[in-house]
C-alpha cells in the first residue's frame, strides 16, 4: 500500500555523512531541504539516493523509487542566491521566457546565513561542449540574441544592473584603475616569489596602463555602437548552454546565472565567441546578426565589433587578474603568484575574435 515517506525514512542518515565529509556547508539544512521535497511524493517504499558530485559546490541528486527522477543541488553564497531567483522568478518570466531555464524547485539557507543551497529540475548533460551539431548551435545563437533584443531598454533593466551586475562601461574602466593600483603594489610584496614573477608583474601593468589610455576610444565606441544595455547572462561558455531534442525540435536553455547583469551585447556574445573555434565565429555572428534584424538591431562592421569583444574580453581578463592581485596582497595567497604569471601568458595571447 501506498503511502507518504514518514520517519521510517531519515535523509540525514543517507546523505548527511558523505556532505560532511567533502565539508559541505549547510548540509543539515540542505538535508532538511531534500526531507521537505520527499515527503510531498507518495511511494510503496522508502527511495534510494544516490549523490554524484558535478563540480565544486553542484551535485546530482538521483531518487529512485516507484517515479525515478533527478534534481541538481547547488551551494551559493547568498547575494547569487538571491539574483538566481530573480533570474527564475521575475526576470525571465518578465521577458516570456521562464522554460528558457531549468526551474527552480526549492531553497534552503545555513542557518549562520552564509551560504544557500538551491535544488534545480535537472535537464541532462546536453551541452554545446558535448554536442556541438548546425542546429543544435544555431538554436543556441537564437535563443542568446532573443534574450538580448527582448530584453533591450525594458523596465527591469534598471533593477538588474541594482540587484546583479554592470557588465558595460563601468566594468571596463573601474577594473582598469583598480588593477593598476593593485599591480603597482605587487612591487613590493613578499621575497621568495618565483624568478619570471616580476616580468610578467611589469608586462601585466604595461598593458593595462596601455589600455587605460585606449579607453576613451573603446568607451566611445561601447556608446555609439554597443546598443543599448540588456539582460546579460554573464557566463556564456558553451558549457552553460543546453540544446535538447533532435533535428528540428531543438531547444535552447541556459544554466548558471551567477554572473548575470546588464550591459551591452558585445559582454555575452564575445564571451560565446572565444569559447568557440576560430571557424565557427564569423557563422555565429551572422546567425546573430540575421536574427536581431528582426526585431531592428543592426550590428555595426566587423572592425568595429572585434574591437567591442576584445573590449569585452580584456575586460574580463583584467577582472580576474585584479582579484589575484588582491588576494596576493591581502591574504598572501599561493595560488595567485602562478595565477597572475598565467595572467601574463593569456594577455599576450590574446587576440580579435574575428578574422576581418
Amino acid at each position: 500500500m501506498a503511502s507518504q515517506i514518514g520517519e521510517r525514512f531519515d535523509v540525514h542518515e543517507q546523505l548527511g555523512p558523505s556532505l560532511e565529509e567533502r565539508q559541505e556547508p549547510g548540509a543539515r539544512e540542505l538535508c532538511d531541504l531534500i526531507q521537505r521535497m520527499l515527503n510531498g511524493t507518495v511511494v510503496s517504499a522508502a527511495p534510494t539516493l544516490d549523490l554524484k558530485r558535478l563540480k565544486n559546490g553542484v551535485y546530482r541528486l538521483r531518487i529512485g523509487g516507484d517515479e525515478p527522477r533527478a534534481i541538481v543541488l547547488k551551494c551559493l553564497k547568498p547575494a547569487i542566491a538571491q539574483t538566481d531567483r530573480l533570474v527564475m522568478e521575475r526576470w525571465l518570466p518578465a521577458l516570456g521566457l521562464t522554460d528558457r531555464s531549468p526551474r527552480l524547485l526549492a531553497g534552503a539557507a545555513e542557518r549562520d546565513g552564509c551560504w544557500v543551497w538551491h535544488a534545480y529540475e535537472d535537464i541532462g548533460d546536453e551541452t554545446l561542449n558535448s554536442q556541438r551539431e548546425p542546429a543544435r548551435l544555431s538554436a543556441a545563437v537564437a535563443l542568446i540574441a532573443e534574450l538580448h533584443t527582448r530584453a533591450a531598454n525594458h523596465p527591469l533593466i534598471p533593477e538588474v544592473r541594482w540587484r546583479a551586475r554592470d557588465h558595460g562601461v563601468h566594468f571596463f574602466t573601474s577594473n582598469l584603475n583598480d588593477a593598476a593600483v593593485a599591480l603597482e603594489a605587487l612591487e613590493t610584496v613578499r621575497s621568495g616569489l618565483p624568478p619570471e614573477f616580476a616580468g610578467a608583474r611589469t608586462r601585466l601593468l604595461q598593458r593595462v596602463h596601455a589600455l587605460v589610455e585606449d579607453a576613451p576610444r573603446r568607451v566611445q565606441l561601447m556608446k555609439d555602437a554597443g546598443g543599448p544595455d540588456t539582460l546579460l547572462h554573464g557566463d556564456l561558455w558553451p558549457k552553460n548552454v543546453f540544446v535538447t531534442g533532435d533535428g528540428e525540435a531543438v531547444r535552447a536553455q541556459l544554466i548558471d546565472w551567477d554572473h548575470v547583469g546588464a550591459g551591452p551585447f558585445s559582454y555575452d556574445l564575445s564571451t560565446f565567441l572565444y569559447r568557440s573555434a576560430p571557424e565557427e565565429r564569423l557563422w555565429i555572428v551572422q546567425q546573430y546578426r540575421e536574427t536581431v534584424a528582426r526585431a531592428g538591431w543592426q550590428l555595426p562592421g566587423l572592425e568595429e565589433l572585434n574591437l567591442l569583444f576584445h573590449t569585452a574580453e580584456s575586460s574580463r581578463y583584467v577582472h580576474c587578474l585584479l582579484f589575484a592581485a588582491m588576494a596576493l596582497l591581502h591574504d598572501d595567497a599561493e595560488w595567485a603568484v602562478n595565477d597572475i604569471i598565467d595572467w601574463d601568458r593569456y594577455f599576450a595571447a590574446l587576440r580579435p575574435a574575428l578574422e576581418e
